[in-house]
């Protein structure tokens, strides 16, 4: 019964890919601020629509990770600077829909890496999170990024880094640290960040985007 079940929210999740581009924030628990980054989504839908021929809706929905109206979205993005705890239910809800052909993008908003590793490790327990080589196609196009990740914001002197989990082959979580991706999607005022590097991260953010509604 439970197989049964499984199949029929697979087919019915890639019959909604099919007619739907709907994007969503990850509203999860533990006490992070979920919420952060309001305008970031929403720029980065709009610079899609207006330079790869996306059509995202510019409305940008909130799901938690336990519910079943994850699968109405095929690309998730969650970030935040503190705490995350996923709970069992979470845990399985988010396996299956990263199985069944949803893809999570997480962006560390500088604080959240200590905690995001230990909850990813409860969804995936036999896989570890990798680094993507700059060969990957997310790197390659519609935008080229040879020296991979870009780095937006500077904290500890370290290096952007992209990390994924990948399902048959497929990229089905990115994990973006030391880079600040979504800050670069802000309103312009929010960071005051020069047009070059706002640029840099809506062309990485539009790759990504690009690689979720083309595999």
């Amino acid at each position: 019964m439970k197989n049964k079940f499984y199949l029929f929210i697979t087919l019915l999740f890639v019959h909604t890919f099919l007619f739907a581009q709907d994007i969503a924030v990850v509203k999860y628990s533990g006490g992070g601020d979920w919420y952060a980054n309001p305008t970031s989504l929403p720029n980065l839908v709009k610079f899609c629509n207006q330079n790869i021929n996306t059509k995202i809706s510019t409305k940008i929905a909130t799901v938690e990770v336990g519910s079943a109206e994850i699968f109405s979205y095929p690309f998730v993005h969650m970030t935040g600077h503190g705490n995350v705890v996923f709970s069992p239910n979470d845990v399985q809800n988010l396996k299956n829909y990263l199985n069944s052909g949803g893809f999570l993008h997480i962006d560390d908003n500088y604080g959240m890496d200590e905690y995001i590793r230990k909850e990813i490790k409860k969804v995936f327990p036999n896989e570890e999170l990798k680094e993507i080589p700059i060969s990957h196609e997310i790197f390659q196009k519609p935008y080229n990024f040879p020296n991979g990740l870009p780095k937006i914001h500077e904290h500890d002197n370290l290096r952007p880094q992209a990390f994924g989990i990948f399902v048959n082959n497929r990229l089905v979580l990115l994990y973006t640290f030391q880079c600040d991706l979504g800050d670069g999607w802000e309103d312009t005022e929010v960071h005051n960040d020069p047009i070059e590097i706002r640029e840099k991260a809506l062309k990485m953010g539009a790759n990504i985007i690009n690689y979720v509604f083309n595999n």
